[in-house]
């Protein structure tokens, strides 16, 4: 594209004055600035590397300008220091009408690039235990690492989203009984697994007890960890299904096989609600012992320690990190084991250049460890390993401030609960709106409308946030909410279906209004290009409040389909704003509607 040429252009030319000053590797952007009157625009590059070529900032400032300007670049209008250092650049009408041109014509692919281009990457996130129904945590996660998965992807990469399944152990054990306890039709029923086996009708289904299967199995865990936690005995019976099931036991595979069931089909209900899946999920009983293998490894080379107990420990010095155990003194494996083996898995699998894991803040010392053992052992490079934490989600505290959820306390709020919530408010409002407040369309509308609410309410705030789930706020009409996002959207279509764009040049247009809504969308590459940098898509969410903030000012001013000579100019402005939007929308993981 032109527009990205000319950017990259005058870039490039800075960073090769910069390099003259010895200084390597200049890191240079040009940035949207905080108010475009100083220019459409801006650069702090002066004040960053000032020190290192000893120079006064607004002087050096200056001296890049002066460069720049002698390079005569097409379409730059003015090049200014300002002070303490900033560089403010301006572009020519022409620059605009041929930018506004070029975004017209990449349509669907405005944004995207190939900075990953001939990369291979690997994003699991989510990575539920299979033993309750997901909730305002998981929908967090999942919306984060799918973001993720669309993002690299426009940035040329091929990705894979995978997931691990934690299907084994003592809380799937917990589970287990739980079931068999809980669920029985009749107390007389006895628990045991062979009985099950042979007389499962004896037991509730999800249907009959008239649940979700994710509720059903939620139900079946706090009962199981309840009883675990009451009784000696119980606890006992419930610690042998973890042996029976190590030894293959085969009617405990069975039962597990069957509660786990109902686990699966409550995930992919509520995710195929979301819209998101995984492309492979890694179920954790066929490969844990396989980290076993590369702790042997690891012994033989010396890069472990084995302890008097028979523990084996980490060696973790030169990393700066403080060691870990391995495996413990009865030879059993951690969860550091089994990830060591799956990353390895990865690493082969997929031909993978780059894993990423979103995963919690609390893991992000174990994260760190892994990586560096994985290193230690040739699995691969830290360069090649991420870990994307994120803030919590939380409720509001009685004083409105940040609550965090907790099982045990039962403060826990489930996605499905949370979208039915935004959902039925919607409804409400649209039922005001519109005749047949009951029908199909209304109630899809709804749903594609409280999706949009719900996933732009958690993409929004910086991943690292801890945030509090306001479902008021998340359906606003004006300000800062993916219902404001959306309803302009429709006001770009509604204006395009009246009359259809026929020009395809606007470089002698005069700059009024609307300069505001070309500048803005001069930065949509490069909101983009910020989001990956720092994998988050906070930036593509601010930047489409900010562009929806532009085009409705513009649009409360200006009447674009007004017969005049400039019509098609200002058709081309709407479209091009129309199809920014659903670009960026379409990277949160949020569909488009026509109508409200």
């Amino acid at each position: 594209m032109r527009m990205s040429t000319t950017i990259a252009g005058i870039e490039s030319a800075i960073a090769d004055f910069l390099s003259n000053f010895g200084i390597k590797d200049p890191e240079v952007r040009l940035e949207k600035p905080s108010d475009f009157k100083r220019g459409g625009m801006m650069s702090s590059v002066a004040l960053k590397y000032a020190k290192e070529a000893g120079k006064n900032p607004y002087e050096f400032a200056e001296s890049i300008c002066s460069h720049v300007r002698a390079l005569k670049f097409a379409n730059l209008g003015h090049i200014e220091a300002a002070r303490p250092g900033f560089i403010n650049i301006s572009f020519s009408p022409s620059f605009f009408g041929e930018a506004l041109a070029d975004i017209v014509a990449a349509r669907a692919d405005f944004g995207r690039n190939n900075f990953l281009k001939g990369q291979i990457w690997v994003v699991e996130h989510t990575s539920p235990n299979p033993n309750k129904a997901m909730h305002l945590g998981h929908l967090r996660n999942n919306l984060i690492g799918m973001s993720l998965v669309r993002l690299l992807s426009w940035s040329g990469a091929a990705v894979t989203s995978d997931a691990v399944d934690n299907n084994r152990g003592i809380a799937i054990a917990k589970l287990m009984w739980g079931f068999l306890e809980h669920m029985r039709k009749s107390p007389t029923t006895p628990i045991d697994i062979g009985y099950w086996a042979s007389n499962q009708d004896q037991w509730y289904t999800p249907e009959e007890k008239e649940v979700l299967p994710d509720i059903f199995v939620t139900h079946c865990y706090v009962s199981g960890e309840s009883s675990f936690e009451k009784d000696k005995h119980i606890e006992e019976r419930v610690r042998d299904f973890v042996v029976l099931w190590e030894k293959g036991d085969p009617d405990v595979r069975k039962l597990w096989s069957h509660v786990l069931s109902y686990a699966y089909e409550g995930m992919e209900r509520t995710l195929s609600r979301l819209g998101n899946h995984w492309d492979k999920v890694w179920h954790e009983h066929e490969h844990y012992q396989r980290g076993k293998r590369y702790v042997e490894e690891g012994l033989e080379k010396g890069i472990f320690k084995k302890l008097e107990d028979g523990a084996v420990l980490t060696d973790l010095v030169r990393y700066g990190l403080p060691d870990t155990i391995l495996l413990k003194k009865d030879g059993t494996s951690l969860y550091i084991t089994q990830d060591i083996a799956l990353t390895a898995l990865k690493k082969s699998h997929y031909g993978a250049d780059k894993l990423v894991w979103v995963i919690g803040p609390e893991q992000s010392l174990a994260m760190k460890q892994l990586f560096a053992v994985c290193e230690q052992l040739g699995i691969g490079a830290l360069r090649d390993f991420t870990h994307v934490a994120y803030g919590y989600v939380g409720l509001k505290d009685k004083d409105g401030g940040f609550k965090k959820m907790s099982s045990r306390a039962g403060t826990v709020v489930l996605i499905d609960d949370v979208i039915d919530d935004v959902k039925n408010k919607i409804m409400e409002r649209l039922a005001a709106e519109h005749d047949g407040a009951g029908s199909a369309n209304l109630r899809n509308l709804s749903e594609k409308m409280a999706l949009a609410a719900v996933k732009f309410s958690v993409l929004k705030p910086d991943r690292t946030q801890d945030i509090v789930f306001d479902a008021e706020q998340s359906i606003e009409t004006a300000g800062d909410s993916g219902i404001y996002v959306l309803y302009t959207y429709v006001r770009t279509q509604s204006i395009l279906r009246k009359k259809q764009r026929t020009g395809t040049s606007w470089n002698e247009q005069t700059i009024g209004h609307e300069g505001d809504v070309l500048r803005q969308l001069l930065y949509f590459p490069e909101a983009v290009k910020r989001a990956r940098e720092d994998f988050s898509v906070h930036h593509i969410a601010h930047y489409l409040l900010d562009i929806c903030s532009a085009f409705n000012s513009w649009y409360g001013k200006e009447v674009v389909l007004d017969g005049s000579e400039r019509e098609d100019y200002k058709l081309a402005i709407t479209e091009s704003v129309g199809s920014t939007i659903r670009n960026g929308l379409s990277i949160l993981g949020i569909e488009t509607v026509e109508k409200i």
